[in-house]
This record gives structure tokens, sequence and C-alpha cells, in this order.
């Protein structure tokens, strides 16, 4: 843990006690059933393998890299292997506020108090998530005791049991096609990172260069966290909406922002879109050959994640930018379905050669042009 004289920036402890506490049970199964569920799963999670690899001809670069293991867990665990992960990509940006706060009379103070106060924030972070996770492919997994990762810190496939039979129990689908179902969406995340080397590494200086640009100064935040709400209030003057009032608001999370973040943030969206969009589409393509009731599954799970559970939901999906999460699986999906008819799987896999290869966000909402970019002017 990243701390100043013994005391910690974060309490990741406490914020795993806070989620824990705070979560909300699971479904009621049997205990034989917990074991026929988790069994299942990782079969499925098996079986998923061959059926995504032949689908988008990628295969892991060797043994090794796919050799990640795959986790059955419950909405604790889920939580627990979150902040492993969390530990490690912020460990730099914590490193730079206790520099900061080393300088700062009654630092340490202040860290204790703040330490505790982020730890209780995160967990009501994670709290909120946990029942709402089905599946994760946790990319930086730094491997423990009870929570084992791929090799060199490679990730891990997490598929969280007691979401995944609450869902199918609210949709009232197949609950052995729906598992199956979200084995494939998530075993194409696992392969996507186990069958390119350098996409994990991409990402992880990707999300560096964007915690490095991090002002840390508290009355620029306080200046932009004013502007932000005052554009969420619609309270800058010469700022109003459109007409009915529905006009598009940015998250709170973009809006305190730096120019710079953002352009980092730009090139984030664009990948987290074509890895989430290419899920979805092998997820539908390999569907109706394994997944007999696909259709119905799909549209009921399509219309359950636009609505929301509810206006509490729906508001924190938008406070958190989870509805941009929403538009990627969207948009992702339009662009792979749109080269692949325009040139195949093979000629969509150049996507993968190298970071100059990822489409740009402007790409992603007009395939043509990464076509152009890539295939036209190569060829």
């Amino acid at each position: 843990m990243t701390s100043l004289g013994g005391v910690q920036m974060v309490d990741w402890n406490l914020a795993v006690t806070t989620a824990t506490r705070l979560g909300r049970p699971g479904p009621e199964v049997s205990r034989e059933e917990a074991r026929g569920i988790v069994a299942e799963l990782r079969r499925h999670a098996k079986v998923s393998e061959e059926h995504v690899r032949g689908f988008t001809r990628l295969s892991p670069a060797d043994a090794e890299a796919g050799d990640t293991p795959v986790l059955v867990v419950d909405r604790p665990g889920w939580v627990r292997a979150n902040v492993a992960g969390f530990r490690e990509l912020l460990s730099p940006l914590l490193g730079k506020v206790a520099e900061r706060r080393a300088g700062v009379p009654g630092g340490a103070v202040l860290g204790a108090v703040g330490g505790k106060v982020t730890g209780v924030e995160v967990g009501m972070l994670l709290s909120f998530l946990s029942s709402r996770v089905l599946g994760q492919y946790e990319t930086f997994a730094p491997a423990g005791r009870d929570l084992p990762g791929g090799a060199d810190g490679g990730g891990r496939l997490l598929l969280v049991a007691p979401n995944i039979v609450h869902v199918e129990r609210e949709l009232e689908v197949d609950p052995h096609d729906f598992r199956l179902w979200v084995c494939l969406h998530e075993e194409t995340h696992r392969t996507q990172f186990t069958a390119v080397p350098w996409l994990r590494d991409h990402l992880r200086m990707e999300i560096q260069s964007f915690l490095e640009q991090t002002d840390i100064d508290p009355s620029t935040l306080v200046e932009r966290l004013r502007e932000a709400v005052q554009s969420l209030s619609g309270g800058r003057p010469g700022e109003g909406g459109t007409e009915d009032g529905a006009e598009e608001r940015p998250a709170l999370v973009e809006l305190v922002q730096s120019p710079a973040q953002r352009e980092v943030l730009g090139r984030l969206t664009a990948v987290m879109s074509l890895l989430e969009g290419h899920a979805d589409y092998v997820m539908d393509g390999v569907g109706p050959q394994v997944v007999p009731t696909v259709t119905e599954i799909r549209e009921k799970f399509q219309k359950r994640r636009a609505a929301g559970a509810g206006r509490l939901d729906l508001a924190l999906r938008k406070l958190l930018g989870l509805d941009a999460k929403l538009r990627q699986y969207r948009d992702g999906e339009r662009f792979v379905r749109t080269v692949v008819d325009e040139v195949g799987m093979e000629g969509f896999n150049r996507v993968w050669t190298s970071p100059n290869t990822l489409p740009t966000k402007a790409e992603i909402a007009a395939p043509a042009e990464w076509i152009a970019r890539v295939h036209r002017k190569a060829d």
C-alpha cells in the first residue's frame, strides 16, 4: 500500500469491508444448486475458448499467455479482486499525492483522515457495481493467495455467479443458455488480451498517462468541480439545453478532467469501444450455433441494459459515466460488424497489428475511415 509515514492514502481494507457490508445479498440457492452453477460456468468457460477462437481466428501467442485462470466468484470475491487491481493501477498517482503531502504541515493527519474517507467512497462505488457485473476479464490482476493471476501479472477471468443467476431469473430465460452466452462474451475479452500480447501494456501506458496528468492542486480541483456542477445543473450563462430539454450532458467524471486527460480518454474510449463491441459481435456470431435461445436472450438483455433498474440506478449510471459504457457496446459492435462485412474477419483482424492500427474515436463512429486508413492506403 502506498503510504506516508505508515498512513495509507487509501484504506483499501476499509474499502473491501464497506463494499461487503453494503452489498446486496445474492439470490437464494441451495448449497447443491450453487455447486452445480459453479461447475456449469467453468464448463461453459472452457467450451467457449474453442468457439471464440474459431470464430475470431485469434489464438494465444503462446501456451503460457493463454493459461490465465477462470474464477467463479461471489460479490465479495469480485470486490476483493478489483481492489487488488485498483491498488496496482493507482499506486503511481498515490505516490505522487504522498510526495506532495510530505511537505505540508499536518500532512500525515490529513492522510489518515483522507485514507478512511476515500476507502469508504471506493467501497460504496464497488458495492453499487458488485451486484451488476456478470463477468469481467481483469486485465491488471496481481496474483494473491486467494486470487491467482496469469503469468507475469497477466489477467484472470471473473464470472460473478450470483449476478448471472439473478439476471437469468429476472429475464426468465433458459439458465443454461444464458450462462453459456455470458461466457462467450467474457471469453472473447480473454482471447483479445492473450492473442494480442502488446494490448495489455498499451492500455497500461494510456492509463498511467491519464493518471500522470492528474492535477492534485486542491484549488484547481475545486474550480473544476464548481464548473462541473454548473454545467450539470445548466447554471452557466448562455449554455441552455435543447428545446425539449433532452440534451446529452457529460458525466461528472468527464467534466473534472484536464484537456490533456480528455485526449487520453478519447483514445481509451476508442479502445474500450472496440473491445466491448468485438465481444458483443462475437457473442452474437457464435450464439446461434451453440445457444438455441440466443435471439430471446439478446432481445430481453438489450431492453434491460438500456432501461436500468430505476431512477436511482439511472442517476448513478449517469454520474459515474456508465451510460458511456453502454454506448461503447452499441458503437463498437456497429464498427466491428461494418468492417467485417466490408473486408472480412481477416481484414478486421488487422486492427490487432499494433497501436497504430487501433481505431480512433472518430473512426469508431465512421468505420469507412478506418478501412481507408488501414486497408486502402496499405494496399
